[in-house]
């Protein structure tokens, strides 16, 4: 084939050949990489005559349609619309109606050919040009119809997007106050009450506990949904559905039958205490335990409330349908999904997803699968009064927040993508490339590359969709709380395809309509009044950086990855007043870890590592970090001199992890998020990138009840030092 004609069509799909890698060198995706990306894209590359004929088809298949699926366009921008017809039609008069979201209406009268035309094509011999026509109207932010008629018949219909110029920003910190909050894993949360995970009400308490002393928001990983019948899938960044949560934090005392005398004498069995005494006691988080638990609990509990109200004309009834109907497709989706798994487990076939169901079962929309629902009324409803359930509880978390005074309240999190065998996928497959996953080339923390293990959504379908997929997930992911982190945030710019049963460095970019996702990451962002973080670590083009900073978006600075060409630490005095900074993450070894070196210990132990020599140059290389660190500290009077000068000498002490805090509070960023786990001096990770079964990830425990930790004076005054410096940074 023609390298030329296969760069064609390269190109029109948005797939980058040219980079620039995480050492700021120049690279070059390989020749069989672009084929095998075009194939995963549904292309058939084998010869120059099919790739000929699939580029015509493409470009016919624009030319064809009068109007482009969708347009989005900030409201400080002149309001166009491009409109494409065959010769014939230009001298005709026309009419564009738009249907405004409030139901107004506006209609606009006009001939093509007076508007300025951008291109023209010839299609089977015809001539059809491209118009770009003026609307002469004002119309408000939101999500409106457009509709093209000639002679009182419509033939052409659009979404119009008007967005604002930028996100969200609360306005006292748009007027200079600095905040301080933590991060914490929720299912990572010990308490008194808990059945052997953090919940929603344990949430609760630790927004209380933590307003009391000065935080302004709790920071939250995913909490997506996951697999109910299949608990160990715990991942929060792979999670099933992004749109929805994990019923694993449904405090299930909580919830209205909880009381009733059947329910109490299921979790007063003898049995179900052991398992209970069991899961609170344990290091790690038993999912296969709690997830024994909940269950049963639950499924007794619902079956008191389905009888008490929602088999009724209740209030409670007419909640849950709305709750329902307002969830739409997506809801129902995931809701016969989980029982379709729960179902297949039972029968003991393969169940850990959609592609090892039966052939029957592995699309959504077959019929077997509705035939399935209406048999199985009762198991969906118990998942679709989970979901309701959980967004209670979140809510009432989220209004605890509000109670307490707190500037953001909570921050979520929003994961990359879902796994391959989620239900998300399994009900869009359209959508989503199965035979690629999305990943990262090789960078300093990946020399390999990385293959997360998550299909992307192809970029053209999703325009073809009128974005609605994105629209739903920002939407849902901003529902109760104050802001939005995005995980992984270039992939609104781009994101690196990984071939099936290819290396991750073999993989190549895809772009993506970053300026259309950003507008609408804006409209969100308004309406929910909610401040956007994007994780913007790893591989990062300038151009996405500054697009970001202009659309609002907060960076997101690791205190460990800001130093100079020369070792040194950069101050966080210097960091961009629009950004949340931190010390350390979920991929990162705690404070205590990092210094000790336990995590390159750790790795050695489960064979991260392939020679000594890596190791040796990662031992070296973290010494002469943790005394650019101690020279930064001292440089800036954040410590005393309780903590030693010499790394030699200075072991990780209260001191020296107390007041790397506080010196992060110094800073300039508009927000600091510190992990609880270094408040309690914790020394395992959460998570371990790049393993699987060699570590528990996701499972350890804090090493206290939530009720504790705000008892520790130590503690309290860390946090009323924290609330002084934010204080002083803001002046």
């Amino acid at each position: 084939m023609t390298q030329q004609l296969l760069q064609q069509l390269v190109e029109m799909r948005g797939i980058e050949t040219q980079y620039v890698d995480a050492w700021g060198k120049p690279a070059t995706i390989a020749e069989s990489s672009k084929a095998k990306l075009l194939n995963t894209l549904g292309y058939d590359t084998e010869s120059d005559e099919k790739i000929q004929s699939q580029i015509a088809y493409d470009i016919q298949s624009v030319w064809l349609s009068p109007l482009n699926p969708v347009h989005v366009i900030r409201s400080n921008e002149p309001l166009h619309c491009a409109v494409r017809l065959p010769i014939e039609l230009v001298n005709d008069e026309h009419v564009m109606t738009i249907t405004c979201e409030n139901g107004d209406t506006h209609e606009h009268r006009f001939v093509p050919i007076d508007a300025p035309m951008s291109t023209m094509a010839h299609i089977d011999e015809v001539e059809f040009h491209e118009y770009i026509v003026a609307l002469p109207f004002t119309l408000p932010l939101g999500y409106h119809s457009l509709t093209l008629s000639a002679d009182g018949d419509g033939f052409a219909t659009s979404r119009l997007i008007i967005a604002p110029h930028a996100c969200y920003t609360p306005q006292s910190v748009k007027e200079g106050k600095k905040i301080w909050g933590l991060s914490v894993q929720l299912y990572c949360v010990r308490s008194e009450n808990n059945w052997g995970i953090g919940d929603f009400s344990d949430l609760s308490l630790l927004i209380e506990n933590a307003a009391n002393v000065g935080a302004d928001f709790i920071g939250l990983n995913p909490i997506h949904a996951l697999y109910p019948a299949n608990p160990n899938a715990c991942s929060p960044y792979g999670p099933s559905s992004r749109r929805w949560l994990n019923y694993l934090y449904i405090d299930a005392t909580a919830v209205e039958g909880f009381e009733d005398e059947g329910v109490q004498a299921i979790v007063n069995d003898p049995a179900f205490q052991t398992t209970l005494a069991h899961a609170r006691q344990v290091e790690h988080v038993d999912y296969d335990a709690v997830a024994h638990l909940k269950i049963t609990a639950l499924k007794a509990i619902f079956d008191v409330f389905d009888a008490r109200y929602l088999r009724k004309n209740t209030k409670q009834n007419k909640a849950f349908k709305a709750f329902v109907s307002e969830g739409g497709e997506s809801l129902d989706m995931l809701a016969v999904y989980d029982a379709l798994q729960s179902h297949l487990k039972e029968d003991g076939k393969e169940s850990w997803g959609w592609p090892v169901f039966p052939e029957q079962y592995k699309d959504y929309h077959n019929p077997a699968v509705a035939k399935f629902k209406k048999a199985h009324g009762k198991e969906v409803k118990f998942y679709l009064f989970l979901q309701w359930i959980a967004a209670q509880q979140l809510e009432a978390s989220s209004q605890k927040a509000k109670d307490c005074g707190m500037t953001i309240g909570l921050y979520r999190d929003l994961a990359v993508g879902v796994s391959e065998g989620s239900a998300e996928i399994w009900g869009n497959k359209d959508l989503y490339c199965t035979n690629a996953s999305v990943g990262a080339p090789p960078d300093v923390l990946g020399p390999l590359g990385q293959n997360w293990g998550l299909p992307p959504m192809d970029p053209r379908k999703l325009y073809e969709q009128a974005y609605q997929p994105i629209i739903d997930l920002f939407a849902a992911n901003m529902a109760s709380s104050g802001s939005l982190r995005i995980d992984h945030v270039m992939a609104l710019l781009r994101l690196w395809w990984v071939v099936k049963g290819d290396d991750a460095k073999e993989g190549g970019y895809v772009y993506y309509p970053v300026d259309d996702l950003l507008g609408i990451l804006a409209l969100e962002s308004h309406r929910n009044e909610s401040l956007v973080i994007g994780e913007d670590l790893g591989t990062v083009p300038e151009e996405i950086r500054a697009k970001l900073a202009d659309n609002g978006v907060y960076s997101y600075r690791v205190f460990f990855f800001e130093q100079a060409e020369d070792g040194g630490f950069f101050s966080p005095s210097h960091y961009p007043i629009q950004s949340m900074s931190t010390l350390t993450t979920h991929d990162m070894p705690t404070l205590i870890g990092y210094w000790h070196c336990l995590d390159l210990e750790l790795g050695k132990d489960i064979g991260l590592y392939p020679t000594d020599e890596i190791l040796d140059v990662l031992y070296a290389d973290r010494h002469q970090q943790k005394q650019a660190i101690l020279n930064t500290l001292h440089g800036h009077g954040s410590v005393s001199e309780e903590v030693g000068h010499d790394v030699n000498m200075t072991g990780m002490t209260k001191a020296l992890n107390f007041g790397m805090q506080v010196h992060m509070a110094g800073g300039s960023s508009a927000l600091l998020s510190l992990q609880l786990e270094d408040w309690l001096e914790m020394d395992k990770p959460v998570n371990i990138p790049g393993t699987f079964n060699e570590y528990p990830n996701w499972r350890r425990k804090l090493t206290r009840n939530i009720e504790d930790i705000f008892d520790n004076h130590d503690i309290t005054a860390l946090a009323a030092r924290l609330t002084d410096a934010r204080l002083k940074a803001s002046k």
